[in-house]
């Protein structure tokens, strides 16, 4: 589980605990195929047992990293979208980054679990509910994108449960968890054609071999 990073040495968010930072193709939900920027902050307090990245989870070992040094990376490159994800990247201030990465005219998109305060301006919210830790309240109505990892038959339940909670003009997509994507995709499939309102959601970079 998550340590805290001293929010001193953050200097009010114009400096980050960076993992990495990386240019790629969105691999999940509504933006799947979109050439992006990943940036992808260190430290989380939700502990998923199926998490493929647990080494962000703690945020010591990422020592942190000005923000204009993560700027300047991402306009070297011809993204003109920005995802800002973890580890869970709302843990820290985030009007800074989002602020000098909106300067450059770019898209900027979020991926969280909801589990902490909203800072920041984003241009889409991909909201990732989990059992363990659910989402604030402010989540639901900021969610662009819900995104259900289905592990087993009644996150079915748990997927309704937040779905009820979100805007009208959220889009619903149901992702097998990664280990068992071939044991529920059969389940996902019936279960999104008998509610079409949901869509399904593949980690297609997986099948690509790229981060």
């Amino acid at each position: 589980m998550a340590q805290t990073t001293d929010t001193a040495l953050l200097d009010g968010g114009r400096r980050l605990p960076l993992v990495e930072d990386f240019y790629t193709i969105q691999g999940e939900g509504y933006h799947a195929g979109k050439p992006a920027y990943f940036i992808r902050l260190g430290g989380c307090d939700v502990g998923c047992r199926w998490c493929d990245a647990k080494y962000t989870w703690n945020p010591r070992l990422y020592p942190p990293t000005a923000i204009e040094t993560v700027v300047a990376r991402a306009l070297s490159c011809p993204a003109q979208a920005i995802v800002i994800t973890g580890g869970e990247p709302l843990l820290y201030p985030l009007d800074a980054l989002t602020g000098r990465l909106r300067d450059e005219g770019l898209e900027i998109f979020l991926e969280t679990s909801g589990t902490h305060p909203f800072s920041g301006a984003f241009d889409w919210v991909c909201l990732s509910p989990k059992r363990q830790h659910p989402p604030l309240d402010e989540a639901y109505a900021r969610a662009d994108e819900l995104k259900v990892i289905v592990e087993t038959e009644d996150d079915f339940a748990w997927a309704e449960r937040n779905a009820a909670r979100v805007g009208e003009a959220c889009r619903l997509y149901l992702q097998p968890e990664w280990s068992r994507s071939e044991q529920m995709m059969p389940a996902i499939v019936e279960y999104a054609k008998a509610h079409p309102e949901w869509n399904v959601s593949i980690q297609t970079h997986k099948y690509m071999r790229i981060p």
